[in-house]
């Protein structure tokens, strides 16, 4: 009887974990194909309203398009979530582009970074998110806390920063100049007075990131 309530307990353990899975892939592909649907809709709407004489009263046609959805679909197509869906064709033109940061990055996500407007810097906080698997709040604290001012690679000229963020994107390596003065990890570690008055922490930063990164993509 003993060994039956433990084999009874194993199997409780591998579906728990089979539903989890199942749940996971499912909120994956549901975001993915919301996060289309949100593209081609702005898609759509940029068509016609960024074209001649239709810009002009764009915001009167918005406007009757969300009063006649909502009427139809219920809550979530405002007329601010319409323009964020136009917003979102003009920041992310590129289809397979979006295809492939949707796929880790969810819509909440993207509302985030849609409002950034410096391309470079999206760039950055995208790589970054992706790797270190951030959440819509986390995402959102980095930028108010203006992480990306605050790397080395951010003084320099656009083109080196292009090449560091796809750099980051092929490799999944921070570079030196790319290691950001995050607040929580200094103050964690003990060293942000140190940091800030020194600026000699970089190579350590790196260090630790590029290890904790390198651990996860092993496990």
């Amino acid at each position: 009887m003993k060994h039956t309530s433990v084999d009874q307990t194993t199997v409780l353990v591998d579906i728990r974990q089979l539903i989890e899975l199942a749940r996971q892939r499912a909120a994956a592909a549901v975001n993915a194909e919301l996060t289309l649907l949100y593209w081609q809709i702005g898609a759509r709407l940029q068509k016609d309203l960024t074209s001649g004489e239709r810009a002009q009263y764009g915001k009167q046609i918005v406007k009757t398009l969300s009063l006649q959805l909502t009427s139809e679909y219920g809550q979530g197509w405002s007329e601010r979530q319409l323009w964020l869906c136009l917003q979102m064709v003009t920041t992310f033109p590129d289809l397979d582009i979006v295809n492939t940061v949707c796929a880790e990055l969810s819509w909440s996500h993207l509302r985030l970074l849609i409002g950034l407007d410096d391309q470079l810097k999206r760039d950055f906080y995208i790589e970054i998110c992706r790797l270190e698997r951030w959440s819509v709040r986390q995402l959102q604290e980095r930028i108010k806390s203006m992480l990306y001012e605050r790397t080395a690679i951010s003084k320099k000229p656009d083109e080196t920063i292009r090449q560091e963020i796809s750099t980051l994107r092929n490799q999944g390596q921070l570079s030196a100049d790319l290691a950001f003065r995050d607040p929580y990890l200094l103050d964690f570690l003990g060293l942000a007075d140190t940091y800030a008055e020194k600026g000699k922490l970089i190579p350590f930063v790196v260090s630790l990131s590029n290890h904790e990164w390198n651990q996860r993509r092993i496990a």
